[in-house]
């Protein structure tokens, strides 16, 4: 018998600079019996990161083409397509051109997997990658959070450019989020 999904429950005071975002999010996220800690966060953060009216989480694990976070308007159409941890390339560079209406990001869980990304896509010469959004963040801060499996968490996050500060628990956090480019491979 397969084991059910559990529910995480994350109550968030969303600061985001960028997008001018300041509200209160509260967002229910099924972890996948298989899905580590660090990867539940990874679809948190990119949720907030990439955040807008619409956005909502994928059904992670359980189906592998499916994107881990997406939004769509309110015709229905994807507007955002978002993959977390370890994606391969040429799968990246599928999605971005079968979703040309949408945005595209990745979410990396180290700069160093980014850059593995990168170099695998210039040696396959993956030439219309460079509408993807990149990013990875600290590994230090992704195992921090990760670092708890409480199925409910109460935070603190603000975004300012490339840097997240998280308050969670009366302790503060904090880490780089490392971008990359692709432009003409």
């Amino acid at each position: 018998m397969a084991l059910p999904a559990t529910l995480h429950d994350f109550q968030i005071e969303l600061a985001h600079v960028d997008l001018g975002v300041n509200q209160r999010v509260s967002l229910r996220a099924a972890r996948h019996p298989s899905e580590s800690m660090e990867r539940l966060w990874l679809r948190v953060l990119a949720t907030c990161w990439m955040w807008r009216e619409g956005i909502e989480q994928g059904p992670g694990l359980s189906d592998p083409d499916a994107p881990d976070v997406l939004a769509r308007d309110l015709t229905g159409q994807l507007t955002l397509w978002i993959r977390v941890g370890r994606p391969d390339a040429a799968r990246i560079q599928h999605e971005a051109d079968r979703n040309r209406g949408a945005e595209v990001a990745v979410l990396f869980d180290s700069p160093r997997r980014m850059e593995a990304f990168v170099e695998e896509a210039r040696a396959a010469k993956l030439a219309r990658l460079d509408r993807v959004a990149l990013a990875a963040l600290d590994p230090t801060l992704l195992a921090t959070l990760a670092g708890s499996d409480e199925r409910r968490a109460r935070l603190s996050l603000t975004i300012v450019g490339d840097h997240l500060y998280v308050e969670r628990d009366g302790k503060s956090f904090d880490g780089p989020l490392t971008r990359a480019y692709l432009p003409g491979i």
